[in-house]
């Protein structure tokens, strides 16, 4: 029997009831409400998708018309980590018992971005999400370009700070911090998934000049194929992100392109050779230098992977040696996006006040109402579920075949065979050790709010 997060008139019901907060209200008893139905539908989502199956939590999301507030949500957590979590981090009084509260505040950015990466790969979804593309456009650009410059300034120190989540003898603010960092570095890599999307679909004016004139995007994805955030090398091993996590990648596997670099790529493709975009781009000296330097990396082993990019080389051939027509100029009406300035302008110098409500009010919860947040989170993250969201079955951490047999201690580990869970213990003895103090943690956290 196929597993089943929400049922479709259970997913309606809560796809009705969705709703927008105030960035007083984050972290409320109704906003946990929401974010549990937000995290039931994603992982609906996910299943639907990866198993190609009715996509029914989508269609309701269009035809309701709820992908504007999902996109408003997102931007209000976006708002309350630049703004409010920063004075709760500061504040002398506010030494929280257990933090998952504030985890789940943090994580819920990460939730709403990944359910728009998955309903955002069908035009009617974008078609449905009307002015709040724009919004969505200018979220997904400050990500990427607040990846570009952390990875351009320092790769190597950036991959480590994103990679080991937990400092030993960390206070738990301290935690959640470093915890808030590596939730950037995945929302970041989802939001360039989106931007490729609403780059298959786009049709607006409005859209294409938020991208191409606005932000100029193309330059952006020049920077992020330069950096290849998803790549690095550690102890002269290379390491590929996939599949949310950092990955062993054999020599022979060096140059195989992954996920991320073909959606980087795809956007550029749509962006640089749709018509429409062709005549508002303006191809001036800096932006012309800027893509010329794509053309080292079109060698035959990437077009070979991706056939369509050929179109590509073919056309920096030939804007190598001619200058483009101007872009058209000419009166144009054109939407703006709000949210961001509207969500800000509504709480300026307000901020601190907000930071002591919450604190007083919302992250000191009774033990009722603790205990109650801790049923709900442990049925949504029901193991057996997130299991099935796997998009492929697991790999033994060892020689890479499949695997049935889990780490014991870490839960996050696989292995095919005892003998190769022994040859890899000297490489996963310090991750094991870390993940499994991590958790311990949590749970201890959860723990103190009802003891």
């Amino acid at each position: 029997m196929d597993t089943c997060v929400v049922l479709p008139p259970e997913a309606e019901g809560f796809v009705q009831s969705l709703t927008t907060f105030t960035l007083k209200d984050v972290g409320s008893a109704g906003w946990f409400k929401q974010h549990d139905y937000i995290e039931k539908l994603n992982m609906q989502a996910i299943i639907s998708a990866t198993a190609m199956h009715d996509e029914y939590v989508k269609e309701l999301l269009v035809s309701h018309g709820k992908i504007s507030v999902l996109v408003h949500e997102m931007i209000l957590v976006e708002v309350w980590k630049h703004k409010i979590f920063p004075i709760l981090c500061q504040l002398q009084d506010f030494k929280p018992q257990n933090t998952f509260q504030l985890y789940i505040v943090i994580h819920h950015e990460a939730t709403i971005i990944n359910l728009l990466e998955t309903i955002m790969f069908h035009k009617d979804s974008c078609e449905a999400a009307d002015d709040s593309v724009l919004d969505l456009v200018d979220y997904c650009h400050r990500k990427l370009t607040l990846l570009v410059s952390k990875v351009s300034r320092e790769k190597d120190t950036t991959h480590q700070e994103l990679t080991h989540v937990h400092a030993v003898g960390a206070s738990s603010i301290e935690e959640l911090q470093s915890q808030n960092a590596a939730l950037e570095f995945e929302i970041s890599l989802k939001a360039l998934s989106v931007l490729r999307y609403i780059s298959d679909h786009t049709v607006s004016i409005s859209v294409i000049n938020r991208l191409l004139c606005t932000h100029n995007i193309p330059c952006v994805l020049v920077q992020l194929i330069k950096c290849c955030p998803w790549s690095r090398c550690k102890a002269d091993q290379g390491e590929k992100y996939i599949d949310g996590k950092w990955q062993n990648v054999p020599p022979e596997d060096r140059l195989k392109m992954t996920k991320l670099d073909g959606q980087a790529w795809i956007a550029l493709y749509n962006l640089l050779l749709n018509e429409n975009c062709q005549q508002k781009y303006e191809f001036n000296n800096y932006n012309k230098n800027q893509l010329l330097k794509l053309r080292s990396f079109l060698t035959e082993v990437l077009i070979d992977q991706l056939p369509v990019l050929v179109h590509l080389q073919r056309f920096l051939a030939h804007l190598a040696i001619t200058d483009p027509a101007p872009p058209k100029r000419g009166l144009i009406l054109e939407q703006i996006p709000v949210m961001w300035n509207h969500i800000v302008t509504e709480n300026n110098g307000k901020y601190k006040a907000i930071a002591k409500y919450q604190v007083k009010e919302t992250f000191s919860p009774s033990d009722t109402e603790l205990r109650k947040q801790a049923q709900r989170l442990a049925q949504t993250y029901n193991l057996e579920v997130m299991e099935s969201l796997l998009p492929e079955k697991p790999k033994c951490g060892s020689c890479g075949r499949e695997a049935t047999k889990r780490c014991s201690k870490c839960q996050g580990e696989w292995y095919c065979n005892r003998e190769c869970q022994v040859k890899h213990w000297p490489k996963h003895k310090k991750s094991c050790q870390l993940i499994a103090e991590s958790s311990e943690r949590i749970q201890k956290d959860i723990l103190k709010g009802w003891a």
